[in-house]
Formats: structure tokens, sequence, C-alpha cells
């Protein structure tokens, strides 16, 4: 914990507040174009630690705002009072029924919940764009839909039961059998309030004609009042009027789906044709054909679209002729359950396609290259736009609805909208629409500088436009993204009198002291959508062409290894922009914070830009942070350890020696000592699970299949990682053999090559070289380029000009030589872009698999195994190469659905412990769970393939973690077949 924050300021069963000036600017930041800094931040770790901060926010006075995902975009996730975070501690998710329902806490992401559906064929029906980060909370609070969902598989119509915590801290089950009796009962004016609404509205006609008019679309203005026409018992209506209401009600614990089929198999089209008129007129017959999804991208749009160069062939070559004027485009898209029943799918929509005037011929695909690149014009257009916009400028995104008879309308006057604003390219970036056209749902995006007096005056009198043209054409304000802040101002205008007076006897029914998210969804301020906004800042430096085109979409938080301990990718950057205009005293204040909780914490394994629409590297950043911090002195120290690495592995060989026979409690207090003294981020903490060291790296090569003129030549470069000379391999993590075997990664993979006849050379002095991971996420860029340059040259010998590929046993080393070019000259980037550089399981599954098999090389199966894939698996692309070569050997390869980078990050997991056990736990929990499944309460092995990341995990589960190919090895080893032995890491290796 930093020495120099205040992480706690009330100690309190069930969360944690924070009232750290780090904390709360941190906190004020999310995904929309508001900025209200809370006051205190509190973690709640569950639903009586919920009711706990409701009842500490009445004692200091403040409102309360909920937080999980940060991903709304209308203002609803922020507050200036008491921000409560319901992500980190409620991610429990639990598959009912064998998957036909799911019960999840609001902490859970989309995406994680639709993993461990993804087994049973299903998956929940809302499917927004943010799945990869927002989560059930959100889904739930904004009645989210996505592309597919239309209006029957939106949350409110999938939504089974809840647990609802009230203002008062009631705790509502409307799952329960006497729901509606217990609501009477510890609420009673609530539920003769909700029974009295519920009468009004369905008593009069024009409320009843209303409401059915606004709900036939998908519509998030306002509160869910047609609940009181859809459900008779108040405890119903209570719950539905929970969907859609932005936490200003009450905070939903848990929640029930019922889930849809997965649709595994699809089909998709791009159709291009010459004007709106003839797009909207072909959504007939397109409809007709039974399609998933169908996109609308107007002229911008694909103008946008056209100009990356990732885009399909056809589209470049529209932008390339006459150039794109005033054509439009549907993205379509059909999906079944097996081929077979997508097969008649696809013919009737070729029949449609067939009958359209394009102009730019199309079929219909299953071909998942070309689906990926057709769905790349649409989910990039975020990406281009938002990434491209001017200094300053705020990347808005807005949603629409109309009836589909008045689309085509609605698209041109938004058009004229746009020019008489200027935000056709005239005065500004060009706005782009798109949208799901089977709904009427249309998203626009628009870049105003939010900070300049004039641009601000624009924008708002945009806005009063827009609501004139939306609800002149019979729409919705709002259809996915929530009322929030922004359109607050105008649910009484949308709504009518009569029925935004029922909205504010249900607000006053449940939230009687206004406790909840004042200013979201409801106001009496008609200038709120204008309060509060977010001025984009530089981060200036170094960082500022780095990070300033951030959007703080929050995408990046899911797989941060940090997330639940310090900051986040969002969070981080959002510092170093309030850090550049932040007054003195608050700027030292942070600054101090910062290096703990910002850049020591930061594992540096970049799986943010793996999720990052723009494409931001957080992890970079943060190296450069600890690289600018560094002292020549240290800079030059690194030059030194990267001319002498041979010795200096040696050496720490010898240390970890000596660690093993030294009784464990003296040598974790020296090192606390040293951490006290030096820095904790200098002396790691020595535990009694470190392990003693590993062979020795064999300059040796492997021969390959002998043949006519004697060994055969080999087939690869075998760069063995120095991570298996520090660490020895798991004693105990795989089977029983019935003799000794090869131990670690490296000889684990010379065993299976000899056996499967595949010959390897090893470059020259292999035990004196790195792939210079060390030295870059340490911030020592001289000692990288010094261990750079010695690796091309040794590598450019060995493969023979590149002639062989480079095979190296760890993931987190495979990709550290990948990224080598990084740290060369001209003349070596050209060099080593000659060489070609893959991870051993890639280089398994394609070379060494298909020649265990031709040489009759049997394999002892394992009946289970768990896979922990890591973050350099990911940038390799190789997950799906892990998972085959476990799959080589188990019969069930299980990979967690909450898997993600462990943390440990080279020794980062041994500085700072505290983040490896954040990082891990999620992981952790579902093996747990899924272990108590199996019939020996246990996976047969657990497998991985990066040694630190296996030191990792088995901290986090208490079973020792191997090499994937350890585990192959030993199942292919000749000497009989291996009998399962517990996989348990010894509780204790010395005294």
């Amino acid at each position: 914990m930093s020495p120099t924050v205040k992480s706690r300021d009330v100690a309190t069963p069930g969360y944690e507040l924070r009232t750290d000036l780090l904390s709360r600017v941190a906190h004020a930041h999310d995904a929309s174009h508001y900025l209200l800094r809370p006051e205190v931040v509190v973690r709640a770790h569950d639903r009586v630690g919920v009711a706990a901060a409701l009842r500490e926010a009445r004692r200091r006075g403040l409102p309360v705002t909920f937080r999980s995902g940060g991903t709304s975009l209308s203002g609803q996730a922020s507050g200036g009072g008491m921000l409560v975070d319901t992500r980190a501690r409620f991610t429990r998710v639990e598959v009912l029924d064998g998957g036909d329902r799911v019960r999840c806490e609001p902490g859970a992401t989309l995406r994680l919940v639709n993993g461990h559906l993804l087994r049973y064929g299903r998956r929940l029906g809302p499917d927004p764009a943010s799945e990869v980060a927002c989560t059930i909370g959100g889904v739930v609070a904004n009645n989210s839909s996505g592309m597919s969902s239309g209006t029957t598989r939106t949350a409110y119509r999938t939504v089974q039961a809840m647990t609802v915590v009230l203002p008062s801290g009631t705790v509502v089950d409307t799952g329960a059998p006497d729901a509606d009796a217990r609501l009477a009962a510890v609420e009673p004016e609530l539920h003769r309030g909700l029974a009295r609404l519920r009468d009004r509205v369905r008593g009069s006609a024009s409320m009843r004609a209303e409401v059915e008019r606004q709900f036939a679309m998908k519509n998030t203005m306002g509160y869910s009042v047609n609940s009181l026409l859809d459900h008779d018992e108040p405890v119903k209506i209570l719950e539905h009027l929970m969907i859609g209401s932005e936490g200003t009600l009450g905070w939903v614990a848990d929640v029930t789906f019922r889930t849809v089929p997965l649709l595994a198999h699809a089909a998709t089209t791009l159709l291009v044709l010459d004007s709106l008129e003839r797009a909207t007129d072909a959504l007939v017959p397109l409809v007709a054909s039974g399609p998933e999804a169908i996109e609308l991208m107007d002229p911008a749009s694909l103008r946008v679209a056209a100009a990356d160069p990732a885009a399909d062939p056809s589209m470049r070559s529209l932008a390339a002729g006459a150039g794109i004027t005033g054509q439009t485009a549907l993205l379509v898209e059909y999906r079944a359950d097996s081929a077979a029943a997508l097969e008649p799918m696809v013919g009737a929509a070729n029949d449609v396609v067939g009958s359209l005037r394009l102009e730019v011929p199309a079929s219909v695909t299953t071909d998942t290259a070309t689906r990926d690149r057709l769905w790349r014009v649409r989910k990039g257009l975020y990406t281009a736009v938002a990434g491209a916009r001017p200094a300053g400028a705020t990347a808005l995104l807005e949603d629409v609805v109309v009836p589909v008879a008045d689309l085509t309308a609605t698209v041109r006057d938004l058009g004229g909208l746009f020019a008489r604003h200027g935000y056709d390219g005239s005065r500004s970036d060009e706005a782009v629409t798109f949208g799901h056209a089977k709904d009427g749902n249309l998203h626009f995006m628009i870049s105003p500088r939010l900070g300049d007096a004039a641009e601000l005056d624009r924008y708002a009198a945009f806005s009063d436009d827009l609501v004139d043209l939306v609800l002149g054409h019979g729409g919705s304000l709002k259809a996915e993204h929530g009322t929030g802040r922004i359109m607050a101002p105008f649910v009484r205008r949308q709504y009518g009198d009569e029925l935004y007076e029922v909205m504010r006897e249900i607000k006053r029914l449940c939230d009687p002291a206004g406790l909840l998210n004042p200013g979201v969804v409801l106001t009496d301020d008609p200038q709120a959508h204008l309060r509060d906004l977010k001025v984009e800042a530089s981060a200036g430096g170094d960082d500022g062409p780095l990070v300033d085109r951030c959007v703080e979409c929050g995408y990046c938080e899911p797989g941060c290894p940090s997330r639940t301990v310090t900051t986040t990718p969002r969070q981080r950057i959002a510092l170093l922009k309030e850090l550049a205009v932040a007054p003195e005293g608050e700027r030292e204040e942070l600054e101090r914070a910062y290096e703990y909780w910002g850049v020591q914490t930061c594992a540096a394994d970049s799986m943010c830009v793996e999720a990052c629409p723009v494409g931001i590297d957080t992890g970079v950043v943060m190296k450069g942070h600890r690289a600018r911090s560094n002292p020549e002195l240290v800079q030059k120290g690194g030059e030194v350890l990267a001319r002498s690495w041979g010795p200096v592995v040696g050496a720490l060989r010898g240390a970890l020696g000596v660690v093993q026979v030294v009784p464990t409690p003296l040598v974790r207090a020296a090192s606390e000592v040293a951490r006290g003294i030096v820095g904790t981020d200098v002396v790691p903490r020595v535990d009694d699970d470190l392990p003693g060291p590993g062979p020795r790296r064999s300059p040796d090569g492997v021969p390959g299949a002998a043949g006519p003129a004697g060994a055969g030549e080999p087939r690869a470069v075998l760069f063995g990682s120095c991570l298996g000379e520090l660490f020895a391999p798991a004693d105990g993590g795989l089977p029983g053999l019935p003799g000794d075997g090869p131990r670690g990664a490296e000889a684990a993979l010379r065993a299976l090559c000899e056996r499967a006849g595949v010959g390897l050379a090893v470059p020259e002095g292999i035990g004196g070289l790195c792939c210079g991971t060390p030295w870059v996420s340490k911030g020592l860029p001289a000692g990288a380029a010094q261990m750079a340059h010695r690796v091309l040259d040794a590598l450019w010998t060995a493969t023979r000009g590149g002639e062989l590929p480079v095979v190296c046993d760890a993931s987190s080393c495979t990709h550290g030589l990948v990224e080598t070019p990084k740290h060369l000259d001209a003349a070596g980037r050209e060099r080593f872009a000659r060489l070609r550089v893959v991870d051993a399981v890639t280089f398994v599954r394609t070379d060494v698999l298909p020649g265990l098999t031709a040489r009759g090389v049997e394999v002892a199966r394992q009946p289970s195994v768990v896979v922990h894939p890591t973050c350099a698996t990911v940038h390799l692309d190789a997950v799906d190469d892990l998972r085959a070569v476990a799959a080589a050997v188990a019969d069930d390869a299980v990979v967690p659905a909450a898997w993600g980078c462990c943390g440990f990050a080279g020794d980062r997991g041994m500085l700072h412990p505290e983040l490896t056990a954040a990082a891990t736990e999620a992981e952790a929990t579902e093996v747990a769970d899924r272990e108590a499944e199996l019939p020996g309460g246990r996976f047969d092995a657990y497998v991985s393939n990066n040694r630190t990341c296996e030191m990792g995990m088995a901290r986090a589960t208490g079973r020792d973690y191997v090499h994937v190919l350890e585990l192959l090895e030993a199942a292919t080893r000749p000497t009989g077949r291996p009998a399962p032995r517990p996989a348990t890491r010894p509780a204790t290796r010395r005294g």
C-alpha cells in the first residue's frame, strides 16, 4: 500500500470509504462527457456494505451514485456526492437450468456472463457494443439492448427476477414466492403507491395509448412506465421500474435473466445502394428474409470507413472511383444454431440481394475472415472518428429512435441539422450517422469543443433542434443509452405532463429523500444537460501524443490486472490529464500518489491496447514514466547488465539457491527490511512459494529425423528463455510417472521435438542472451537496445538470415523477441523483419504434433485440464494454439471465463504481491468452482505457457501450474502410461 495515500478513512464492515484526492479525481471520470468529482468514494464488499454506505451517505448529507462499469454515455454514472463502486466485489455468475437462466451480480461484465453461458450454447439477450466492459448493473440500469436485441430481447424483456436494495435499506427479492406480500409488509406506502399508479395509468385511455406508442419502439427515456401496463403485482412493477432507472430508485444486488440461443452460425453481406431512399426501401424485403441485424451507414460513415486501409476491398474501390456522395450501406447478418438451419436463410438473402440495384457487387458469405472485414466497416467507425478528432474536442456518440416508416426522413433531416450547425465538416469534423435500421434506431457522432463558449452555444442550439426533430417524427430521444443527464430536461416534453407526473411520483415513492442520483432521469433544470461538462485537456509532454485521443470509454478496464487494487488504464490516463491542469497544491499531492497508484502497480502487460478502440497502450506510457524516473547512472547500469547477462543470471540462480536453504522467516524478514529501506518497487518480497533455480539453458541442438545422409537439418532455432534458468519448474504439477523425465519447458520442447523428428539449432552464446523484456519493463531503454542488437546478431547467424523460424519456450519472452525491432536502429529493423518468431505452443501445434502422429507416438490423455492463457499469448494471437496443444493431451481443456493477466509481470508480482492477488482472484474463484463439479474435486493438471505466470496462478489457486509442453511431454514418454497424482503445491518447502 502506498504510504502517500490514505486509502481508507472509515473502516466499516462491508465497505471501505476513501476521501483522498487521487481516488476522487480518478473516479470522477467515466465514458460520458460529464465530469462531477465525488466527495467520497466507497467500495462496497457486499449488499450489507451497500446498505451501510447508504446510511453513511444520509449521515453526511450526501447524494449517492452507483458506478459499476462506467461505460454509460449519458452522465448517469457520475455524481458529486458519494460514489459507490459496485464492480470490484460483485462479479459472481451462476448458470441455472442448463443455461436457460443465469443469475449474475452487477459487477460481472456482459462478456464474462456470456463466457459462462458459452458451453451451454446460450447468451444474454442484450448485446450492446460495449459488451467487453459494460456490466450487468449497467445493462439493467440502462435497459440495454443492442444490434440484434430489437424490442424483444432487451434487459426489460429478459429479466426474470432480481434482488433490490431500496434507499431505505429494505432488501426485496422479487423472485421469492411471497415477494409481493413481503413488499406490502415492509414498504406499505410504496406497495400501495405503485398499485395506485398502475390503476391510474390503466384507467386513462390517453396515458395508456401514449405508453403503448412510446414503448412500441426501443425507448430508454424516463422510467419504464410500461411496467404499469405489463404487470399486475406491485413487486413485479417495481422490478421492471428498476430496469432503466439508472440508479435513481434503488440498487440491484443480483439479477436473474432468461437467456437466448447463441446462434453460432452466421452469414453476412454488405449492400451499398446509391441513395438513402433506395437503402430504406430495401429494408422491407430484407426484414422479411429474417436477418438477425441490419446496420445502416450514411455517406459520411462510408467515407470514414473507406479510408481504413484494412477495409473490405470493395469499399476502398468505391471511394477510389467517383467517390462517395449519396451512397448508403446496409450491413446485414443472418444467424442460426446450425449450418443446416442457416442454409435456407442464405438462399432467401441471396434472392433479395439479387433483386437490388447495388453500387458494389455483393454476396452473402459465411467465411469468417470476410465477415470480419465487412463488420470492420461498421465497428471501425467509432475508432476512426474518435481517434482522429481534433485536440480538445469531445467524441460525443448519441442515439435516437423513430418509427421505421420515418427513418428516411429522419436521416435526411439529421443531415440538414448537421449542416445548419456546422457539424457537416464546414466548422468541425463531419458527423457520421449509423444505426440499427431494423429498429429505426440511429446513432450519430459529433466532435464539439465543449470548453469553448461559442462551441457550447452551438451545441446547445443543436440539442434543442434535435429534440424538435426526433419528437416531430414521433420518436424517442433515447433508444439505448439511457436518459442520464443529457436528456433529463426533455423527459416531460417527450411524455407530456400526465406521464411525467407519474414518473415523479415513482421517484418519490422509491426515494422520498431524493438520495439517489439527483439530476439523472428527472430534473427541473432546463439547462442541466449543459452543466458539469467534461472539458478535454492534454496530458502534455511525452504523454500527450500517446494518450490524448483517449475517449474514456472504459473498454480497457476489465482486462487490467490492477483494476481492483489501484487504478485502471482509463484512470491512469485521466489522472495524467488532470495533473497537467491541476492547481499546484493538487498537482503535488496527485504526483506523490500517482507513483504507486499509477506507475508502480501497472503490470505493463499491454492488455489494455487489445481492448482500446483508439489503440492506446497505457503499459507503454507507464514504462516511459519508469524510464524517465531512472537516473543516468541506473541507465548505464542497465547497459552493463545487458553486456554481462550470462554472469548475472548465474549470480541470480546462486542467490535463489541460497534462499532455498535458509529458513523462510529469516529470508522474508530480511527482504521486508530491505523493501522498507530501498523501496517496494526495487526489492522483491521473498515468500515460501519462491522456486529454486532451474536447469541451465543447453547450448546443444536437437538432431532432426535421420535421412540417407545422416541426421536431418534443423527446422527451427530454439531460443530458450532465461526464466526457465531462474525458476525451477513446479514439483507436483505433472501426473505421476514411472521414472524421471526432463524438467522445465525447454527440456520438454527438446524431448517432444526429438520424438517428432524435428531438429532444432541453438544460437551461439544463448546463456548470455535475453528477450529484453526486463529492461523494457524497468524503463531501461539503453540496456534494451544493447540486448536487442546482441540478440539480432545471434539470431541472424543461427537462422541463416531468416531461413529458419525462431521458437521460444516462454510466451512473454516470445513476445519480447517480437518487440525487438522497437529497440533497433533502421538497419537492424530491416534485418529483423526477415526473421520469424513463434511461440513454442504455435510451433508444437503446426510442426511437432503432426510429427508425433506420423511417428505413431501415443498420448496418454488426461480427463480434464485447466488452461491459463497469458497476456503475451493474446498479443501473439496464440491462444487457439495453446488451447489446441492442451486439447491434444486432455479430453476437456477448460479455459476459465474469468481468465486474465495474472499480474506477475516478470518480477512485479514479487515487488507488489497485492497486484497478483487482485488480478488472479476472479479466475482462482472460478477454478475452485469448476473443481467442485469434478468427481475428484480437482483437475488432472493445471497448465499455462510462461513460468512466472505459472507461479502467479499457483500462488492464487494452491495448485501447481506447469507449462503445457511439460504435460504433453510427460504424456508422450515411451516408458509407459502416466498414473495421475495430485497437483497440489507442497505447503512448506523449507523450515
